[in-house]
């Protein structure tokens, strides 16, 4: 007997899962062979072209093996942007990690105009990074920038700011703590909303205090968007670029070097000096140094609770 067309068409459960399973594979493959082609595949180039003397505006490329990984030791400028890189990601992370988390648990309790200042708060972080490092100049510009005159309101000499090195990469990271201030307070809000509600009026039934409830619910179950947020603000922080040439694009990295960051760096080593060979070794230790510090937060940050 001949079985019908509507029949014919229908899968057993192991056929129609292994259709699934085939068609998963699939769509993530698209993605799999973009990111291969995207990330792996320079950073195996990169990792080469360290290996030797490559300069394009040089006929010949020489096979110098370890000695651009050597030269980095005695190279100042690179330990100064080592040093910068490691401040920034020091003073930026926490800090916006604390003010998203504050500011998160203050817009979760309000309701009056709760879409406008969620709004003003994102703003920042949808501003295209170039307009918001101009303003963010002529803020602290010395001669006319607000703050300066807010200051001197106060009776409070005028700073620097950006041309002082002692202030300049202080500033360029309240610039970065500012624009990405939107995206942890999303962030947070989520992981808030997320917490069942229950949780906390168990606590209240118990007599704890609000403290005790942020100590004891919140801040546990927020520990999976916590881990989050500092391992992409880290990485963020250590490839730093875009603030800091846009911040004195007269003098990028300056004043004498003190906002300079290893990107940066990178960049000027490969089309200020073509030195392209000792870019790239940069380029991998930079690699290896964001790998581990991301591995090591991924292991000691997370944590695990039982329900």
């Amino acid at each position: 007997m001949t079985p019908s067309p509507q029949q014919s068409t229908v899968h057993r459960p192991g056929s129609l899962q292994r259709h699934q399973t085939r068609t998963a594979y699939t769509f993530l493959l698209v993605p799999l062979v973009f990111f291969l082609i995207v990330r792996f595949l320079p950073t195996l180039l990169a990792l080469r072209m360290s290996l030797f003397d490559w300069n394009i505006l040089k006929e010949q490329q020489p096979f110098v093996g370890l000695e651009n990984y050597q030269r980095l030791a005695s190279d100042e400028k690179f330990l100064q942007a080592l040093k910068n890189t490691a401040l920034y990601t020091i003073i930026g992370v926490p800090l916006q990690i604390a003010l998203g988390l504050g500011l998160a648990l203050l817009l979760a309790r309000i309701t009056a105009l709760r879409g406008l200042f969620r709004a003003l708060y994102f703003a920042p972080y949808v501003t295209p990074i170039v307009a918001a490092a101009w303003v963010w100049q002529w803020l602290f510009s010395p001669q006319f920038g607000p703050v300066n005159t807010f200051l001197m309101w106060l009776h409070i000499p005028p700073q620097t700011f950006l041309t002082s090195p002692n202030q300049a990469l202080a500033t360029t990271a309240g610039l970065v703590v500012w624009q990405n201030l939107g995206f942890q307070i999303v962030l947070f809000l989520a992981g808030l909303a997320a917490i069942p509600r229950t949780y906390y009026e168990a606590a209240e039934i118990d007599g704890a205090s609000g403290w005790q409830a942020f100590r004891g619910i919140t801040l546990p179950l927020l520990n999976p968007t916590i881990v989050f947020s500092v391992v992409t603000g880290t990485i963020s922080y250590l490839q730093l670029f875009t603030q800091v040439v846009n911040l004195n694009f007269t003098d990028q990295g300056g004043p004498l070097g003190s906002t300079m960051t290893v990107a940066l760096y990178i960049y000027q080593m490969a089309f200020g000096r073509y030195a392209m060979g000792y870019a790239s070794a940069i380029t991998v230790v930079l690699f290896v140094i964001i790998l581990a510090i991301t591995l090591f937060q991924l292991k000691f940050l997370t944590r695990r609770y039982d329900a």
